[in-house]
């Protein structure tokens, strides 16, 4: 398994301006692909991003397969005007909880900022073949 890159290393950094390019490129687009667009918010020609860089195909594909317990998550507060980061607590029912204070006014700066955060929790050994389980689905996150 490819390792998560650490703060500071230029690994790391080229992730992080890699995912940036991506989410300025698809402004104006539904949903978080990370794409880069020719023309930015013009879905007809698109590439890099997940298609050539392979060490960010497998961090977004560990931050994706994380159970839901903490998982962080977009909360749309006014709809098409104000999203805020959430943390879901992995139980049927229960609401998730806001992390912070902040306030976004653009559903793609959200998904970058809790790009962020995923890779600051996420651990360096993160996607070994120990982390694996049966399924998220289990007895132990409240699925019965």
């Amino acid at each position: 398994m490819i390792p998560i890159p650490r703060p500071g290393t230029p690994e790391r950094q080229r992730l992080i301006d890699t995912h940036w390019r991506c989410i300025q490129s698809m402004k104006g687009v539904a949903g978080c692909a990370i794409l880069e667009c020719a023309t930015p918010g013009d879905t007809t020609d698109v590439g890099g991003g997940i298609y050539d860089d392979p060490l960010l195909r497998q961090v977004l594909f560990r931050m994706r397969a994380q159970p839901p317990a903490g998982k962080l998550v977009v909360i749309c507060t006014k709809p098409d005007r104000e999203w805020r980061i959430g943390r879901l607590s992995g139980i049927r029912g229960v609401p998730p909880s806001f992390v912070d204070e902040r306030v976004f006014e653009d559903e793609q700066e959200v998904q970058h900022a809790i790009f962020l955060m995923r890779l600051d929790e996420l651990p360096e050994s993160d996607g070994m073949p120990e982390h694996f389980h049966e399924g998220w689905k289990r007895g132990a996150y409240n699925w019965t």
